[in-house]
């Protein structure tokens, strides 16, 4: 929806981009956009066109990434969300190392999403509420999110941790969820959700103790004793079978689902199975 963007894509100016639509529009014997008012939309002929064309374009660059050379030898790209990449795929990467040694991998690990259209990654692990629907997409797997905390923290409180007002007692951690869902497991719901059945839990401000931008700091601020926070299953899976971190209380929230997306008959095709596969067996 962009003849600005589509010019950097292709590589040519914003005119020729123009130019080609006013031409196209000519053999079409009608206008494929409305240019006013802005922002850019399709007409209905421009929706009917779009998928036929957009598919076109795909198959053209399946089969020229097919036929290039060395197609085979190159990595496997592979987008993650940073936390995600960082405590749960980066520490399981020799296993996979073990079993298929001769598909390299190469982790791009981000909270932006990556366009694999564009050929901006070969395959995404994308972390939603419900699956992608604009390319191939399976659940790997679903997390919970309850409260955490280092055990030495505890160890260190006046008292233990029975009902959900003791959480009270220690600094609660909290990071930002960029996507602004309002039904994010943050501690506002999870203190909402406690008063529910601890009626006794009073208002407060706490869930603002400790505030993080990023995931990850959060999560290394909890490792190191300085709070309670509330976080995935998946992500501190490791961290929870150590010892590292401990559950704080059995109320939990429920999370999202891991997703592997990736381009419809992508050349490296049977490299997307396999490492589909891998994740799966580690469930």
């Amino acid at each position: 929806m962009s003849f600005r963007e589509a010019a950097i894509e292709l590589g040519v100016t914003p005119t020729a981009i123009s130019h080609q639509i006013r031409l196209l529009e000519g053999i079409c014997g009608q206008p494929l956009f409305r240019r006013r008012p802005r922002p850019l939309v399709l007409t209905d002929v421009g929706e009917r066109l779009f998928p036929v064309i957009r598919n076109g374009f795909d198959a053209f660059a399946t089969a020229i990434a097919s036929a290039s050379a060395g197609v085979g030898q190159r990595p496997l790209r592979v987008t993650s969300p940073n936390a995600f990449a960082s405590r749960w795929l980066v520490p399981r990467l020799p296993k996979w190392r073990e079993e298929h040694a001769k598909i390299p991998l190469e982790i791009i690990g981000t909270d932006s999403v990556l366009d694999l259209r564009a050929g901006n990654a070969d395959v995404a692990i994308r972390y939603a509420r419900r699956m992608p629907q604009d390319l191939a997409a399976q659940e790997i797997f679903r997390d919970t999110f309850f409260p955490v905390c280092s055990p030495d923290l505890l160890a260190k409180g006046t008292r233990q941790i029975e009902r959900a007002a003791d959480v009270l007692q220690y600094p609660l951690i909290h990071f930002d969820w960029m996507n602004r869902d309002r039904e994010a497991p943050t501690w506002s719901r999870w203190l909402a959700a406690a008063r529910s059945v601890d009626p006794g839990i009073p208002d407060t401000n706490k869930a603002w103790d400790l505030s993080f931008r990023e995931e990850l700091h959060a999560i290394d601020a909890v490792v190191a004793g300085q709070g309670i926070a509330i976080c995935s299953d998946v992500v501190v899976s490791r961290e929870l079978k150590s010892g590292a971190l401990v559950k704080a209380h059995d109320l939990s929230l429920p999370g999202y689902g891991f997703y592997l997306v990736y381009v419809p008959n992508h050349p490296l095709q049977p490299h997307i199975e396999a490492f589909s596969a891998w994740m799966g067996s580690l469930v």
